[in-house]
């Protein structure tokens, strides 16, 4: 290609373009790929721009191997295109497309997957902001939505209709892990699908945050759909906010019209920080985390002042066994994750949930390796009162019957030595008897 360095122009010029056109920007060779800082891409010829913009939005059409013809950062980009391959990877399925954050992640899944007379079934309990999500704006588009205990699959079973699109659960729940089995929901699903023409399946869907790759992969148990916050444990160091759907390669290109047109797309930046530090670490880290989790939780369980400790690697938990058959590692082993949910003890609810405010006041002050912060999968230990924080949206009647005590705790294990964190843990507690 001829060199556009040409003498006619001026050096401010040239420290603008440089050599404009060189054969150095290699993606294949680099140990560590390259950050994508541009927000749109030079085209060779108006002939080939064309061909880019008719090859969006239909990749399913395209040749196994075709090179992109990338055109804008909001159509796509290396960074995003390369932590895409991989995240599709770690699930086990077969595309993935990333969003600016979870819930542009989860806002996708629903424009995509329903239309205005439809209906969402998901469990009780969920984030809160998917709760004000089809709380308080699906209604507007005539969508339906049935949050029912989906822990029993009866009430699954007598919830499905005609209009029934989208099953959508977490598992485990945020904050109080409730379990859903998953293989049962999908072979439930799978079975009323038999009896639908194409256009009236239904889709499950399930946010795998809590849970990660790492420790449980749905899309093996025959889940349609997974997403996850990349903010949360896949990033892991809190430092970008992310997104991703892993989804069967058919649903790719409809994904990534929706994130163009709402325009919740990932940042290059944000997507190179994640594939180099945060996924790649992931293994190492969550195996840390697990191991000083089981430690923590099995402290809490024999504290007078608790009066409950939910965490699946527990023998007690409710839904320990279940647990025990869907999450596990890439090795097989159990890997029950790094986060619990305790409940501080009082005379009633309200006494309980000030107690938990005291300590939760204290860990604030006091402590050195537990930081009162929202989020979750940090690399710090983080706890939170997800009654009056990150779930107080919902209405305090429907967070006790969704299974959001108001005494709760929700803590997310980092990579500190559990010992400390029991040390910080043990002196909170003590401010209460």
């Amino acid at each position: 290609m001829k060199d556009k360095k040409d003498k006619k122009y001026t050096m401010e010029t040239h420290l603008i373009y440089g050599r404009a056109f060189t054969e150095k920007w290699d993606y294949n060779h680099h140990v560590v790929p390259p950050i994508s800082s541009s927000t749109t891409f030079r085209l060779d010829s108006v002939e080939r721009g064309a061909k880019g913009f008719s090859e969006f939005g239909n990749t399913c059409f395209l040749p196994d191997g075709e090179k992109p013809i990338y055109i804008y950062d909001r159509l796509g980009e290396p960074n995003k295109e390369i932590l895409e391959e991989n995240l599709a990877l770690a699930e086990m399925g077969e595309t993935a497309v990333t969003f600016a954050t979870g819930m542009g992640a989860i806002s996708a899944i629903f424009g995509v997957l329903t239309q205005s007379g439809d209906e969402i079934i998901c469990h009780k309990t969920l984030y809160g902001c998917t709760f004000s999500l089809l709380n308080n704006w699906y209604p507007r588009y005539n969508i339906g939505v049935k949050k029912i205990d989906m822990t029993n699959l009866e009430n699954l079973k007598n919830s499905i209709t005609d209009k029934t699109r989208v099953v959508y659960f977490e598992s485990p729940s945020n904050p109080n892990l409730e379990i859903i089995d998953i293989t049962a929901v999908t072979n439930f699903v799978k079975e009323v699908n038999s009896k639908r023409d194409e256009k009236s399946q239904i889709k499950v869907a399930v946010d795998n945050t809590f849970a990660t790759p790492f420790c449980q992969r749905p899309i093996s148990l025959g889940v349609d759909f997974v997403i996850h916050s990349l903010t949360k444990n896949i990033g892991g160091f809190g430092t970008d906010m992310g997104g991703v759907i892993i989804c069967p390669k058919k649903y790719r290109d409809v994904f990534m019209l929706y994130r163009k047109d709402f325009g919740a797309v990932l940042g290059s930046k944000s997507a190179w920080t994640i594939v180099v530090y945060g996924l790649t670490s992931l293994p190492l880290r969550l195996q840390k985390e697990i191991k000083s989790a089981g430690k923590v939780a099995e402290f809490l369980s024999n504290h007078p002042a608790i009066s409950y400790v939910n965490y699946p690697g527990l023998p007690s938990f409710k839904f320990h066994e279940l647990a025990k058959k869907q999450m596990i590692d890439y090795e097989g082993n159990f890997a029950p994750g790094n986060m619990l949910y305790f409940g501080i003890k009082g005379k009633d609810p309200e006494e309980g949930k000030a107690n938990g405010k005291k300590i939760m006041d204290f860990i604030a002050e006091n402590s050195y390796t537990i930081t009162l912060a929202v989020s979750l999968g940090h690399i710090r230990t983080l706890v939170e009162h997800p009654g009056s924080m990150t779930h107080s949206m919902i209405p305090a009647e429907e967070q006790l019957r969704d299974g959001i005590d108001p005494a709760g705790i929700r803590m997310s294990v980092g990579l500190e030595n559990p010992d400390d964190i029991i040390t910080d843990l043990s002196e909170a507690l003590s401010i209460i008897g």
